[in-house]
């Protein structure tokens, strides 16, 4: 007889266990494309080609293609509510039906892998990504190598083996992108993170980027010499971090000038050079009690950040806008008034888990404006702020909105999911909580009736 020790025992049953967890969530995520791939399906007809179809394009829904080459055509304004249920953003959800359908029509090697538990998920939608440019033909050179490697070879090797195979499939497609690269040349920001931090982000020259890095390096060691410029920095601050300091201050050549050239201190030219900087600061009471505010496209930051980051600007204060006010207009459009009280109320677009921050969206009427109706049907009590896919959803797919006041609003998608978007983010309602922020004091003022009817009755 073999004894075999407790904990061996232990640790073939974890193993075990584990091999389970992963064919236990491939499998979820499997059902998870597949759910996508049939909503593609059941939207794939020409919504011009129903009983009434067929008028000029106005911002209805329309077949696009959301795949590459050799995919079906889909309904653009079927992504929003799918989207909803999946509590995701709808770009989101745009780019899995864009990889589940590559996957089934141009990729069907890899994708018998993937309907098999074979390999990641992921890696197989990363493939499904990279290959997207080329055609319908083309990608066959890709599916066989990918296929035969995706099982056994790691998630790196594979992706690396489909970019060559990209490659491989069409060369001169390649070339004309490496030629192509100059114009993709871009410099962006990341989100702002928990700190109020972020990253500057660059795909530059090379040449450009030595000359950019020569001269952090110079304005770096200027700053170390002139401790008085930058005094909240402790006295063992590091290189990295000194030269983080000194490239935001590229975004002010001219105090920079005067630092390398060694001005004991910003001359009055200097100052009236300064860029001017428009700053929204959202306060509340934990703000005054705490010193935490909001700065719009920033974040959370408290007022030493505030500080610096207004520390090369000049600044023209501006008065304080109450968002207890409202404004009620007979005309159509939303006046700035409105919709700037609007976005700093709702900060981006209201529709269920939208993530857009920006002012540029549509400021759509919740309750659909009349041109017969009554005065006053446009204002703070009548906006909700839209992207324009989102915008286009809910003016032809039946979508519903309601706005439960300033920053609230309830929706109710043309299948019936009803989610409620507040100054929190997205919830899911159920219909009877629903029906309740849709009719308030509705059920009370019909008990009230019915216990009236019955006192008559006695």
């Amino acid at each position: 007889m073999v004894f075999i020790p407790i904990d061996e025992i232990d640790a073939r049953g974890t193993l075990a266990a584990a091999e389970r967890a992963v064919r236990d969530r491939r499998s979820a995520e499997l059902d998870d494309l597949l759910l996508i791939a049939h909503w593609a399906d059941l939207h794939a007809s020409d919504p011009r080609r129903r009983p009434g179809g067929g008028r000029s394009w106005c911002g209805e829904d329309r077949l696009v293609e959301i795949g590459g080459d050799g995919t079906p055509l889909v309904r653009e304004l079927c992504l929003p509510e799918l989207a909803t249920a999946r509590q995701v953003h709808t770009l989101s959800l745009r780019s899995a039906m864009a990889d589940v359908l590559d996957l089934r029509h141009r990729l069907p090697r890899t994708w018998a892998v993937v309907m098999e538990l074979g390999c990641e998920t992921w890696v197989a939608r990363k493939v499904a990504a990279v290959s997207r440019g080329l055609d319908q033909f083309q990608v066959h050179v890709v599916d066989d190598a990918v296929a035969d490697a995706i099982a056994g070879e790691s998630p790196s090797r594979v992706l690396d083996l489909a970019r060559a195979k990209v490659i491989e499939a069409d060369p001169e497609a390649y070339a004309a992108r490496l030629d192509a690269e100059l114009r993709k040349r871009f410099v962006s920001l990341s989100r702002t993170d928990d700190v109020g931090m972020r990253h500057v982000i660059a795909h530059v020259e090379a040449g450009a980027a030595v000359w950019v890095d020569a001269l952090v390096e110079r304005v770096a060691d200027a700053l170390a010499t002139r401790r008085d410029l930058i005094p909240h920095l402790p006295d063992d601050v590091g290189r990295d971090e000194l030269r983080a300091v000194a490239f935001g201050w590229l975004a002010h050549p001219e105090d920079v000038l005067e630092l390398l050239d060694g001005s004991p201190a910003p001359s009055e030219r200097s100052a009236r050079r300064r860029s001017k900087a428009v700053v929204y600061v959202h306060l509340h009471q934990y703000a005054l009690e705490h010193g935490v505010a909001r700065v719009e496209e920033i974040g959370p930051l408290i007022l030493d950040q505030v500080r610096r980051l207004l520390g090369h600007a000049q600044v023209d204060l501006k008065p304080v806008i109450d968002l207890n006010t409202g404004t009620r207009v007979n005309a159509y459009e939303h006046p700035e008034s409105v919709q700037e009280r609007t976005h700093l109320r709702t900060i981006g677009e209201v529709f269920p888990h939208a993530c857009r921050i920006s002012r540029h969206v549509d400021t759509d009427h919740p309750k659909e404006w009349d041109p017969h109706g009554p005065p006053g049907q446009t204002g703070d009590h009548n906006a909700a702020p839209l992207g324009r896919t989102h915008h286009r959803a809910k003016t032809h797919l039946g979508y519903r909105l309601r706005q439960l006041g300033p920053g609230d609003y309830l929706w109710r998608t043309p299948h019936g999911l009803r989610r409620r978007v507040d100054a929190t983010g997205t919830h899911e309602l159920d219909e009877v909580t629903a029906w309740h922020l849709e009719h308030p004091g509705e059920l009370d003022r019909a008990l009230e009736r019915i216990a009236r009817e019955r006192d008559l009755v006695i």
